[in-house]
């Protein structure tokens, strides 16, 4: 038997499999997914790589194939399913497959068991009681006492027996010399879930949530498996509609894996599915400890989970029995990984689902433009949920538009009716929740006065600011100097947005002196648990306002909210990004989401110097359709997806001009291996930040509508690259319908 070897080394040039001959002694001991160690190179220099195939033929001369040398110590073999699924990652996202073998790997290294010792007493009661007599005769007190404790429960735990006792460990050793007790000790997984919840199964759906169940349930008894769409308002019961279709395929047998778009989020999430599905149920995050993410892998090899609830990376926990991935907030950014290769796990979701006969159910109340626009074609299954459970209302929104609070004299951050609004709340004993936006910060330039926004002439883009004083578009490159006035109405209130949560505390607390405050963004949630921590005080109505960033608002249920503040609401609308619009109008929709979700209705004040704009004035009317329709006329025009398909390469170096001239080449080589060719070829620009850590930054944008065109033109690329020496010092990644630029 000969194994296929995927060499632990990222470069393009070793990107291949290579074939090692196995010893006798590893004969029935790897599988596909083994790491491995092996000679490598000319001087046989150890190196890792992973299992991903066997056969029983030499590919070439016999003599001349090396053998594995061993199994890696302590390595978490992959399963082949995954390795399948890291073939595909690399053929559609680009990068090497040492690279998505290593995306996939859930965990990378062994780590050491966590054991718990116990206390066993090996007497009947009578004979431990004369033992016990012969210890008190001979004034052993602590002997004595251990031995007292044992014959009221045999059975305890070393640790707290011993503290409680005040024993010391040559006490236990005597008694086990003397065969009266037995220490023994079994490994425990380290359990992420600190707090259990008891939870009745709610079987009291509305009719829409019904019907989406009732849709889902069929299809899966028949054996149908698609992706489904589960659209619903905020506060529609989408968890719930999820938790019914997961118990549906947990009756059946199958293993469900839920993605939540932030840490922040696992906390509320993971007490009601472990309410539901108790210890059946794990979670990931990136804030858990190597042991504690190792122990939550050990469980699911000892089929001691069906559920597992995290963020992106929880898409890759290798259930044998996989039958139906969750994303929940599917709309989320987050879904889309920054690292080569930098995939989606919508489509990967997608890919995995189909690769082991799962079915794929998204959710959110503003799905993305791709989503919907697949349900459109038919591509996905749409289930609408329009109301609100518990016959709940939307709440009431206003829209204040900031220039005529400053034409009034008030410069303030917050509006003369959110002040209002925020003392009848602190008279009523209810809680707010201000939000600010601040989600494209560094990027557009606008008027204080007039609200006008300085935008490319080519793409539509509001312009960024740099700190050479110029304004420059990251699509195309265009450039211009810096405006002191406003190009509109003349005003000199010209320029970026400048504060923050912690000046928006200070202001809070000066206005409300009796108040009590929470803020919650990236400094207060440093430590572990600096999330839930923060929430758990919020949601036991510790205190009174809320002051965050875009992780407050983000699918929290807190039955005391009843107003919601949304500052600067433009932060997002003129990133320089073609999708600003969209993150925009999702952010202020699911920020007004928060509000009356318990028995009172809830409000919610909208600040912002464009009142005029579709993507505020739909989230107002928390109107998706009239906003979708809107946006998509717009991205028809532009050539922008889910439309057309976007293919971004990123290009890094340490020296400016080998970066300028790489960018261009490769330009020249995409214009003659695309000519002909339905295809769009733009830049190459600069992104935002040019130059980090001495690193020079160019991206080069490829259009076309058919994404095989440019998968296509990915592969020429990167031929192109490998052979081309001038691109050896260079780091090159390509990204399909990027969310970010850099």
């Amino acid at each position: 038997m000969y194994a296929d070897i995927i060499v632990d080394i990222t470069h393009e040039k070793l990107d291949k499999v290579f074939q090692y001959g196995i010893p006798s002694e590893l004969e029935g001991v790897l599988k596909v997914g083994t790491e491995v160690i092996v000679p490598f190179g000319m001087g046989n220099r150890e190196t890792r790589g992973y299992i991903v195939g066997f056969s029983d033929e030499a590919e070439y001369d016999e003599t001349k194939i090396k053998e594995i040398s061993r199994a890696a110590e302590g390595s978490v073999a992959i399963e082949a399913r995954l390795v399948a699924l890291a073939a595909w990652m690399k053929e559609y996202y680009g990068g090497t497959m040492i690279q998505a073998l290593k995306t996939v790997i859930p965990i990378k290294r062994r780590e050491r068991a966590r054991k718990k010792r116990y206390i066993r007493l090996l007497l009947e009661e009578d004979e431990g009681k004369r033992q016990l007599d012969l210890y008190l005769h001979k004034n052993q007190k602590a002997r004595a006492r251990l031995l007292a404790a044992l014959l009221d429960q045999p059975r305890q735990e070393y640790d707290l027996l011993t503290k409680k006792l005040n024993v010391t460990r040559t006490v236990v050793r005597a008694l086990e010399e003397q065969n009266i007790v037995l220490v023994e000790s079994e490994q425990v997984f380290r359990n992420p879930i600190r707090r259990k919840q008891e939870g009745s199964r709610i079987t009291d759906h509305t009719q829409e949530q019904q019907h989406a169940i009732d849709c889902f349930r069929e299809d899966y008894r028949r054996g149908i498996r698609r992706t489904y769409l589960v659209y619903g308002v905020t506060g529609s019961g989408k968890t719930e509609v999820y938790m019914e279709m997961i118990g549906e395929v947990l009756e059946a047998g199958g293993q469900a894996i839920v993605l939540i778009p932030e840490i922040a989020l696992t906390y509320q999430t993971v007490m009601r599915f472990y309410g539901r599905f108790g210890d059946r149920v794990s979670i990931l995050n990136s804030r858990m400890t190597p042991g504690e993410r190792y122990d939550q892998m050990e469980r699911v090899k000892a089929n001691e989970v069906d559920v597992m609830i995290g963020p992106r990376s929880a898409l890759f926990t290798p259930f044998p029995r996989l039958g139906l991935i969750v994303i929940d907030e599917e709309h989320e950014p987050t879904y889309k990984s920054e690292q080569v290769p930098r995939y989606h796990a919508r489509e990967t979701a997608i890919r995995r689902a189909e690769l082991e006969g799962a079915s794929v159910v998204l959710g959110s109340a503003t799905p993305s433009l791709e989503s919907f626009y697949a349900c459109k074609k038919g591509d996905f299954q749409i289930l609408e949920l329009k109301k609100r459970a518990g016959h709940k209302e939307l709440p009431e929104v206003f829209v204040e538009d900031m220039r005529r609070e400053m034409k009034a004299g008030n410069r303030s951050i917050l509006s003369d009716r959110l002040k209002k609004l925020i003392e009848v709340r602190l008279k009523r004993h209810e809680q707010i929740m201000l939000f600010l936006n601040r989600r494209g910060y560094a990027g557009f330039v606008s008027c204080r006065s007039c609200g006008y926004v300085v935008k490319c002439p080519h793409c539509d883009v509001s312009l960024s600011e740099h700190r050479n004083g110029k304004l420059v578009c990251h699509y195309c490159g265009h450039e211009e100097l810096k405006v002191t006035c406003c190009p509109s109405c003349g005003s000199p209130y010209i320029g970026g947005f400048k504060a923050g949560t912690q000046q928006i505390e200070e202001l809070v607390a000066r206005q409300f002196p009796g108040a009590r405050i929470l803020r919650m963004d990236m400094d207060t949630t440093k430590t572990k648990d600096g999330h839930e921590k923060i929430l758990e005080a919020f949601a036991s109505e510790e205190a009174d306002i809320l002051i965050g960033t875009q992780m407050i608002v983000k699918g929290h249920d807190f039955p005391n909210v009843t107003l919601v503040g949304i500052l600067a609401a433009d932060m997002s609308l003129y990133s320089n990004d073609y999708r600003a619009g969209e993150r925009t109008f999702q952010l202020l929709t699911q920020a007004a989401g928060r509000a009356g979700r318990g028995k009172s209705r809830g409000e919610v004040v909208i600040q912002t110097y464009s009142p005029e704009h579709y993507g505020i004035e739909m989230a107002a009317a928390q109107n998706y359709e009239g906003f979708y329709d809107a946006e998509m006329r717009y991205r028809e025009l532009m050539g922008y997806p889910p439309v057309e398909n976007l293919l971004a390469v990123l290009m890094t170096g340490p020296e400016e001009p080998l970066v300028d001239t790489a960018a261009g080449y490769l330009k020249e080589f995409a214009l003659r291996a695309g000519r002909n060719r339905a295809l769009k070829i733009v830049g190459p620009a600069s992104p935002y930040v040019a130059k980090v850590n001495d690193v020079y930054r160019r991206v080069l944008y490829l259009k076309g509508a058919d994404l095989r065109l440019l998968i296509g033109m990915k592969d020429k690329m990167e031929r192109y690259i490998e052979i081309n020496e001038g691109f050896k010092t260079m780091r090159i990644q390509f990204d399909f319908n990027p969310v970010n630029v850099f």
